[in-house]
């Protein structure tokens, strides 16, 4: 299973162009659509304080990003732009 998790929706442009990061730099990541996932929706907002902002990507550390750049995302996965 992958360490790193993908709370996002389908049709946002932030969470395509993170997934395309990711995708691109080959990290696996596991996907959850908060629209069709009621359980990945209420994990998400969890960690937004109630609020369904997607991107959020949590990582096997338990921290999250929420909608970030891509240098936040880069940085944070140690990875060169």
């Amino acid at each position: 299973m992958a360490r790193i998790v993908v709370y996002g929706r389908t049709t946002c442009e932030d969470t395509k162009r993170s997934r395309g990061l990711l995708d691109a730099h080959k990290v696996a990541y596991t996907w959850v659509d908060v629209e069709r996932d009621e359980a990945g929706r209420r994990v998400a907002m969890s960690k937004n304080n109630g609020k369904l902002n997607t991107p959020t990507i949590v990582f096997e550390d338990g921290t999250a990003l929420v909608e970030p750049t891509d240098e936040q995302l880069t940085r944070k996965l140690g990875i060169q732009g």
